[in-house]
């Protein structure tokens, strides 16, 4: 099977689809915006070509590109396993007429108020929501639904430029940062109250063959802006068990799945459980980011980037997850901006949990610090595994209060 890979050197996890592919026998053909003398030699080793394209969501340069293949060899998939390149890469397999996600389905994994609007009509319970390009649309929503509201852009990823408002003061101060009375398109929702998680598959034909829960502590928006917080995600090992609550949550992905015509593709979903129940948050049809699969494979005996390989290439997984252990990242940030100078409590850490710990990412002293704001693994962090997941949040815990970050 011959597949094209769309970008298969960045981030650095991306070379991992590429290992996969090859090693369950496709034919890959890498096309990204690096030139192939920046490639390493092992990267090139898995793949058959290689061509440079200046910008990968140009959809008209990347049809060009994939045409170009097809006149020497036939391209059975297209596949792309970044946010930002999804819509473009289902848009070039229409253009070329390749199996695989349609632009619609794309469309509607990013596009936030009509993902959400194709979810409710199918009964899949969701936030009221809308997209707002004038502030006079954002203050009727804000009128009938109420505060808190979450404004993000439409098309975003993560919770990177993502505001919660509690009134009217808040609400005309965010708008200003989207542009004012004539804002950019954006999201409005409704504000879920609850503990917040994502539900990542390998899903085949729409049936999820391998399935993750994992559980953020504290919620994202809150993790993201608040320096003292050392937060977490935890993939639990429980999700197989018949004591734990997975069942509405499971039945929730694939009723999802259904509605926006996911097919055999990696997801992650974010969802809510609060005291209006289950709800759903939003969903991208590509695998998650900050290195969830790599926590994935240390918990539960399998190599996650070759079982996608498997579902895409052979319409099948080899491996089922053992759930032997429950992994989690907790990631620590300096304190204050500048200059990373140095850490304390490592030893303490090490000496009492070592045995448990994945690995650490540590940047040197002089390293400059990151904003809060950019995620799990801006700064520094530790992974971590251990067979019972509520033993896994006392060590992560015990990370997050004894490992500081100095920084001046």
């Amino acid at each position: 099977m011959n597949i094209v890979l769309i970008e298969p050197a960045f981030p650095p996890t991306q070379r991992h689809f590429a290992r996969a592919l090859a090693e369950v026998g496709a034919t890959v053909i890498g096309v990204g915006e690096r030139h192939v003398d920046a490639l390493d030699d092992q990267l090139k080793s898995w793949m058959t070509h290689y061509h440079q394209v200046p910008n990968v969501t140009d959809v008209g340069a990347l049809t060009d590109t994939v045409r170009w293949i097809q006149d020497k060899v036939w391209v059975d998939r297209l596949e792309a396993t970044i946010e930002a390149h999804t819509l473009a890469a289902a848009q070039v397999r229409e253009n070329c007429t390749i199996p695989g996600t349609s632009a619609r389905t794309a469309w509607l994994c990013r596009d936030k108020p009509s993902m959400k609007e194709v979810l409710r009509s199918a009964g899949v319970p969701t936030a009221a929501s809308t997209a707002a390009s004038t502030a006079e649309q954002v203050h009727e929503f804000a009128d009938a639904i109420g505060y808190p509201l979450i404004l993000k852009p439409r098309t975003g990823a993560g919770a990177q430029d993502t505001i919660r408002v509690d009134n009217r003061e808040q609400l005309d101060e965010a708008l200003g940062r989207f542009g004012g009375q004539h804002v950019s398109s954006i999201a409005v929702e409704e504000f879920v109250e609850g503990h917040e998680g994502f539900y990542d598959t390998v899903s085949i034909d729409g049936h999820a063959a391998l399935d993750f829960v994992s559980h953020y502590y504290p919620n994202v928006l809150e993790a993201m802006r608040t320096r003292w917080i050392s937060p977490q995600f935890v993939s639990t090992n429980r999700v197989d068990s018949p004591s734990s609550d997975y069942a509405e949550l499971r039945e929730m992905g694939a009723r999802v799945n259904e509605a926006l015509g996911i097919g055999t593709s990696a997801t992650h979903m974010e969802w809510f459980f609060g005291p209006k129940g289950l709800r759903f948050s939003e969903i991208g049809c590509r695998p998650p980011g900050v290195g969830a699969w790599d926590l994935y494979s240390a918990g539960n005996d399998l190599d996650i980037y070759r079982e996608w390989a498997n579902a895409v290439v052979h319409g099948h997984i080899a491996t089922r997850p053992s759930r032997q252990f429950a992994t989690g990242i907790v990631a620590l940030r300096p304190d204050r901006d500048g200059n990373i100078t140095g850490y304390s409590g490592v030893d303490d850490v090490q000496a009492r949990s070592g045995q448990w710990v994945i690995d650490a990412h540590l940047p040197p002293p002089g390293t400059p610090t990151q904003p809060v704001e950019a995620g799990y693994w801006a700064n520094a962090y530790v992974r971590m595994r251990h067979p019972d997941y509520d033993t896994l949040r006392e060590l992560l815990d015990d990370v997050g209060r004894t490992v500081q970050v100095h920084a001046g």
